[in-house]
């Protein structure tokens, strides 16, 4: 084989001929013919006994060309791949095949090249850093929260519905005077003051006693379901049970049954989680930025096939969590299956995956301008601390992934904490 006409493109792509010879071309001829002619039946032989000489003669001298070229083409192009020394990302697309009357190949193929990076600032950016502090009044949100899990419900029946009541009630839905669909329901408990109904319902409920029947008049919102968008209906209702949550009383008590001796320890132990999660929360922002900010500084002209592959990538990973995770399956069935559309992806996974992509070619670029090495000892200790994260033997995960991409994702996160411990805090604005 001989590689002839490189020429690369301005849209970052390359195309390229390789040429296979004579020899070459009718060993893969001989090839396809052995790889077939068990199923091959030509009058006067048994089957699979015809020479190829026969059944060439019979369907003409490029019956198995198809079959030949099929074999040659992935040699030929990791050929001109070699030979071109380059860095190929996607698929390759053959745009050519051409076979001679002397009976050898050409394939031209077209493929697009991984991105030069022109890195851009990557150190001393800037970013706010918002400053915790955690008040009192966060410290009491918190614990009324707790506060309200730990309830217990108590019947009501010696007075009126309330907001915050837990109210059982059977309802039926009618829409010029017909029942409409969905509308219906026994039994139904609803939390008065939760907005789980519609805008008018819950507080329609409030007053009524145990027992009382009622007709509940509202509108729905122009942007409900079409056949009810706007439309004015009665509910019937009638509550039949009616509960209010009794909270624990705020003291050492209610301190002791979550696990500490006094009120004012357990106090402490909520601010101390509150700042604990306000800071993680504060410095994955502020890393967040620092590397959205290097990220869109670099300059690279990225192929579309990056982006489509890193986008499915990302799609088929969070099928994955749902059990689809057969590779088998096509991007459309997938698509179909967790009922998402192209309009869907391009809106919130592609961004995602753009994203994704342009920070790979950062830290690719950091890690080579900054000299960024590793050694088996830093690399031991990221495998033991990748291992532990996912709940993993670092022998396993070494056999999965092996030692030479540790190494590189250790190398990546050198360059990430390079640019993000360079970067500059700012304290938010105010207002």
């Amino acid at each position: 084989m001989i590689v002839k006409n490189f020429e690369k493109k301005d849209n970052n792509s390359a195309v390229f001929t390789v040429e296979t010879d004579k020899a070459e071309f009718e060993a893969a001829v001989q090839s396809a013919y052995l790889k077939n002619k068990s199923q091959i039946y030509i009058p006067g032989f048994r089957k699979g006994k015809a020479p190829r000489q026969v059944v060439e003669g019979m369907y003409g001298a490029e019956v198995f060309y198809q079959d030949a070229m099929d074999e040659l083409a992935p040699k030929a192009y990791e050929l001109g791949v070699t030979e071109n020394e380059l860095r190929v990302v996607g698929a390759p697309s053959i745009t050519n095949v051409e076979v001679t009357d002397d009976r050898t190949a050409a394939y031209t193929f077209s493929v697009d090249l991984y991105p030069e990076v022109t890195l851009g600032q990557y150190k001393g950016l800037e970013a706010v850093k918002p400053i915790v502090a955690i008040s009192d009044e966060d410290v009491d949100k918190e614990l009324e929260s707790v506060r309200k899990r730990n309830a217990r419900q108590v019947s009501v029946d010696d007075r009126e519905a309330q907001m915050g009541d837990t109210a059982k009630i059977d309802f039926d839905g009618f829409l010029n005077g017909e029942r409409f669909d969905g509308g219906k329901a026994e039994g139904y408990s609803l939390e008065l003051g939760s907005g789980s109904f519609v805008p008018g319902f819950e507080e329609q409920i409030v007053g009524m006693k145990v027992g009382e029947e009622k007709d509940i008049n509202i509108t729905f919102p122009e942007d409900y379901v079409e056949d009810l968008a706007g439309k004015d209906v009665v509910f019937k209702v009638k509550l039949n049970d009616l509960t209010m949550a009794e909270l624990p009383e705020l003291d050492d008590e209610f301190a002791g049954d979550n696990g500490f001796d006094t009120l004012a320890d357990y106090r402490a132990n909520i601010r101390e989680e509150l700042e604990k999660k306000a800071n993680e929360k504060a410095e994955s922002d502020f890393r967040s930025e620092v590397m959205r900010q290097a990220a869109e500084n670099i300059t690279a002209t990225i192929p579309e096939s990056m982006i489509a592959d890193k986008t499915e990538e990302i799609l088929r990973n969070y099928a994955a969590n749902f059990g689809m995770n057969s590779r088998d399956m096509s991007l459309d069935q997938l698509k179909q299956m967790m009922g998402v559309d192209d309009a869907m992806i391009n809106n919130t996974i592609r961004p995602a995956a753009e994203f994704q992509v342009r920070n790979d070619l950062l830290l690719e670029a950091v890690i080579k301008a900054e000299n960024i090495e590793t050694t088996e000892e830093e690399n031991r200790e990221y495998l033991n601390k990748v291992a532990e994260s996912i709940g993993a033997k670092a022998e396993e995960v070494e056999k999965y992934f092996g030692m030479d991409y540790i190494a590189e994702e250790q190398k990546k996160e050198k360059a990430s904490a390079l640019i993000v411990e360079s970067a500059v805090a700012k304290a938010p604005e105010q207002e």
